[in-house]
């Protein structure tokens, strides 16, 4: 399908009748748009004197973390820590969808704009809920074989009358805001590479600045900035060198190209920015995070060793024409999937006794790091919650210690902690210029890494690099007892000037959901469990709560139409984490995916429609005449093809179906799925370029034996 043939068809009654909706919302709305100028506005009048003057109109949530600093931070105080026992549902939004919502809304003159799943895009009325527009950019269905953490999307950008998102398959869209029709959309990928977007644009001086995903399936990492309103590209910095035999495409890929070894370019070289993108205005830089490098084990990456230049690092750029001007890597050399795509905040800080303008980070590796964002100079590191791959990072070098297991050559797996889920992942964290705190939403998790016996790149599976069974769940009781026991969550207010905790939240488990701090000395965040909790922000104490009959991962915002305050946050539950951790997922809750849009405000009255009650029947065991070595085969097959979305060792998280439980277990409606590919339309890809149907037989024989251990466990 062309990209125009994908362009929804709008008639001319559905768009009558969605400016007609929008202009009535931003009439009632008005009193509250351009405070500072008063002039009249039209849908997503947003530009960069609005976004930089956030604080004079702060009802509105202009821009993905509210203002270029990416705080987080609402100096709305009208919901406060005296009054939010009174917080009540205003409204909900239910969407069609089970699968992950991750998405921030930017609330622009009454109007709230977010996506959802499938990189589908929604414009509601803030104060009611109704409709106004939906946008469905018809992602083909088979892309999914292509992200790493589910089909999910982060947010929109606003500006000058526009929406823009990235969409899944690699195209950035520009929406009419009035009327959600597309304007102009451009393919930012090479289509023949395993590129995604989940991550929202950044606009800034009328670029659209946007990254993408991929670095498990052998890409190349690059950031993009494009015309707002044409689409044509501006400039491209790519995060690491390409093929050393051709051109680099400037200098400081050349310097990287000598910290790489071996043919790193044929594997993609990893590097993506799928994330963390943040703008200072007063020194006109962009700072970008980005991603590990593919394979993750060194070994396979780059055999002689090497930094790897600039995977994992944080790097500032020229705005106007993408030119690098400093970077600082906080994981030379990755071997543990140690992402630097986590959020990136900037802030004017008092550090012993001396005003500085700091970057700050949280990113996976579990250290908390302090720069100067004037030049990338280290500040301060420190663990903000336990690691052990790691005893410091030092100073002088500005390098981590690494201790003696973190590089995992002996032949038993190392656990290490944090794995690859990280210590903290995309979920944001938010700071509070009041408080002098940081709002981390951690995940202690570790994980087992063993290097494979051999390593072959493949087209349809994650490269990882390591040992794909050995990182597997152990089904002995009493270990398998001992490893949950270690994974836990936490929400912990930080403090980066003394770098160390001022209070923390013990979770059940991880994957809880990112935070919002306000003027009304509250902190929001929504859990793994099911819940949305508010917090006193000075001293961690629990406030308020509400069952939000789901997983709450996504980032809340709050905003104010017509002098009332609202508190807003987009639930439902997926990403990586329930569809690829199996059973270690239940630890922080066993919930279902309802996905919908959830709004609060002081007195709301409204009400969630009861839950549905489904009991899965007991599992009972099948005949299964494979011998054990095709057994063992179909493990080391399902661990590397299937464990990413049907769960570690055959058992899924909630999000995607439980193969222990199908009944294509038992005819051949099995091999139709997964090599004719009979459920592509929803994401599940045809593997019969990469596995024949002996390798699918043995994937049954597999998941069939999982079925009948776990089936003789349940009647213990």
């Amino acid at each position: 399908m062309s990209l125009e043939e994908r362009k929804p068809k709008l008639d001319l009654t559905t768009r009558f009748l969605a400016i007609t909706l929008f202009l009535a919302v931003i009439s009632s709305a008005c009193n509250q748009a351009r405070v500072a100028t008063q002039v009249p506005v039209k849908p997503a009048d947003v530009n960069e004197s609005r976004i930089i003057n956030a604080d004079r109109e702060p009802g509105n949530w202009m821009t993905y973390g509210r203002t270029y600093d990416e705080q987080r931070f609402s100096p709305l105080n009208q919901i406060n820590d005296r009054n939010v026992s009174q917080l009540g549902l205003a409204w909900y939004y239910d969407l069609d969808t089970k699968r992950g919502q991750e998405a921030t809304p930017i609330v622009v003159d009454g109007v709230m704009y977010f996506t959802s799943a499938w990189s589908k895009v929604f414009a509601l009325s803030a104060t009611t809920g109704q409709l106004i527009w939906s946008y469905d950019p018809k992602v083909p269905g088979d892309w999914a074989v292509n992200a790493c953490c589910d089909v999910v999307n982060r947010g929109v950008a606003a500006w000058n009358g526009k929406i823009f998102i990235g969409t899944l398959d690699g195209r950035l869209i520009a929406l009419d805001a009035a009327t959600g029709r597309s304007i102009w959309e451009t393919l930012t990928i090479d289509p023949h590479f395993r590129y995604t977007i989940t991550g929202a644009p950044l606009i800034a001086k009328g670029m659209v600045i946007i990254g993408n995903g991929g670095g498990e399936f052998g890409v190349r990492g690059y950031v993009s900035a494009y015309n707002s309103e044409t689409g044509k590209l501006t400039w491209r910095f790519y995060t690491v060198p390409g093929d050393p035999s051709k051109p680099f495409e400037s200098p400081t890929l050349a310097k990287a190209a000598k910290t790489w070894s071996g043919d790193w370019w044929k594997l993609g070289g990893g590097g993506t920015v799928w994330n963390a993108i943040a703008y200072d205005p007063e020194l006109d830089q962009l700072y970008i995070g980005t991603g590990n490098g593919t394979p993750w084990s060194e070994k396979f990456r780059s055999p002689k060793g090497g930094d790897n230049l600039l995977t994992c690092s944080i790097v500032a750029l020229k705005i106007d024409s993408g030119e690098y001007v400093w970077h600082y890597q906080e994981d030379p050399g990755d071997a543990w999937d140690f992402d630097s795509d986590e959020d990136i905040i900037l802030a004017d800080l008092t550090i012993d006794g001396r005003a500085r303008k700091v970057l700050m980070q949280a990113p996976k590796n579990g250290f908390f790091y302090v720069l100067d964002r004037t030049n990338g100079a280290l500040i301060s590191a420190k663990p903000y919650t336990f690691v052990n791959w790691a005893s410091g990072v030092d100073l002088k070098t500005s390098r981590p210690v690494e201790t003696a297991l973190s590089r995992y050559q002996g032949t038993n797996p190392a656990p290490i902690v944090p794995g690859p889920m990280g210590a903290h992942s995309w979920q944001p964290m938010s700071y509070s210029p009041t408080t002098r705190l940081a709002y981390i939403p951690i995940n202690d998790a570790g994980f087992e890494y063993k290097l494979p016996e051999s390593f072959e790149p493949k087209k349809l599976a994650p490269n990882y690099g390591i040992d794909v069974v050995a990182a597997g769940l152990p089904q002995d009781s009493k270990v398998k007892k001992a490893i949950l026991a270690t994974v836990k969550g936490k929400l912990v207010a930080w403090d980066p000037a003394q770098q160390k905790a001022a209070w923390t939240i013990e979770r059940p488990g991880p994957w809880n959901g990112g935070t919002l701090t306000t003027a009304g000395n509250l902190v929001f965040e929504g859990t793994a469990g099911g819940t949305f909790e508010a917090y006193r922000a000075n001293n961690g104490e629990k406030l308020w709560s509400f069952p939000a009959q789901t997983g709450v991962m996504a980032g809340p915002v709050t905003y104010e139409v017509g002098g009332e305050q609202y508190v807003a946050v987009l639930a439902g539950w997926g990403g990586v984490f329930p569809l690829a951790a199996g059973e270690i997922s239940f630890a922080s809750g066993r919930v279902r995916n309802v996905s919908r849009m959830l709004v609060f405000k002081l007195g709301g009255k409204a009400s969630l429609p009861p839950m549905p009650s489904i009991e899965q029947p007991a599992l009972t065991t099948l005949p299964n005449l494979a011998n054990p070595g095709t057994t063992r085969k179909g493990e080391r097959l399902f661990q590397r093809y299937c464990a990413g979305c049907h769960g570690d060792v055959a058992v899924s998280g909630g999000v995607l179906p439980d193969l222990r439980r199908s009944s294509a277990l038992t005819d051949d409606n099995w091999f139709d799925i997964v090599l004719r590919g009979d459920l592509q339309s929803q994401g599940m890809v045809s593997f019969a370029k990469e596995l024949s149907r002996d390798d699918a037989a043995a994937i049954r024989s597999y998941v069939i034996f999982r079925r009948n251990q776990d089936a003789h466990s349940e009647k213990r």
